[in-house]
């Protein structure tokens, strides 16, 4: 099925614009016609046509740096808030401070929501990773990748993140919040490509993601994150879940596949 997209331009807030993947969500939002808030702690990053958009408003800033009455502000009457957020695959971005960057971040993002009360519930699109399970349902992981991501977990920082900000959705905000809404948006390996492409979503994963991983580009998951933003039939099919994206890999030409 195709996906159709409302026609009624929605506001969003995106964290993590400035990455790879958080770039290609971002210009498709503002392509489709919607009025985008970014935060970023600099411009350089953003290719022109994002950051001279005239529907792009720019916030240049740490996100955790940021007072309660300024989050308030960025989240006030938005529709939807994403998160691209992830560690720099360096050394001081893999081990160094803040090690709790996405987590913290989820967490003050939904306060910041809750705190405004909004007259509809907002949703919540958080870019995770297929190495994270969920737990609230039982995902058939073998015992091997089992001790390969405890090890992962307890040495590589961004891994528990991860972990942690999608069970701060799944457990503090839940199923039946009133005020805000989620999906976690689990890609594989992530690649790089210029167009979008075929993709397929699973509820769980259908390969392993230590051992066997498939690939998924990351202007596909931006379009997904975007779909979910946009149509509302999408959303109810995955809210409170945690879809795997893939791209196909054969390709028979149409833009995407659900």
């Amino acid at each position: 099925m195709m996906a159709v997209h409302n026609s009624r331009a929605r506001t969003i807030l995106v964290v993590g614009a400035s990455g790879a993947t958080g770039r290609e969500l971002v210009e498709q939002l503002l392509e489709r016609g919607n009025f985008v808030r970014i935060i970023v702690r600099s411009t350089s990053y953003l290719p022109d046509n994002i950051k001279n958009h005239d529907k792009l408003m720019v916030t240049e800033a740490s996100l955790l740096d940021l007072s309660e009455r300024e989050m308030g502000e960025l989240v006030k009457e938005c529709d939807a808030v994403a998160s691209c957020l992830g560690h720099n695959m360096t050394f001081k971005g893999m081990f160094g401070a803040p090690r709790r960057l996405v987590t913290d971040a989820t967490r003050r993002l939904c306060k910041a929501i809750r705190d405004h009360k909004p007259e509809k519930p907002v949703k919540f699109v958080l870019m995770n990773s297929s190495g994270n399970s969920n737990r609230d349902i039982n995902e058939q992981i073998s015992f091997a990748q089992k001790c390969v991501i405890g090890l992962i977990r307890t040495l590589v920082p961004p891994h528990a993140d991860n972990e942690n900000a999608a069970d701060y959705l799944r457990t503090e905000v839940g199923q039946n919040d009133s005020e805000i809404e989620w999906v976690v948006v689990r890609p594989d390996s992530l690649t790089n490509e210029s167009d979008i492409t075929e993709f397929e979503l699973h509820a769980s994963p259908i390969r392993s993601a230590i051992f066997n991983s498939g690939k998924v580009s990351r202007i596909n998951v931006g379009c997904f994150m975007a779909d979910l933003i946009e149509d509302d039939e999408i959303w109810r099919q995955w809210q409170g879940q945690m879809p795997v994206i893939y791209s196909r890999e054969t390709d028979t030409g149409q833009m995407k596949i659900y």
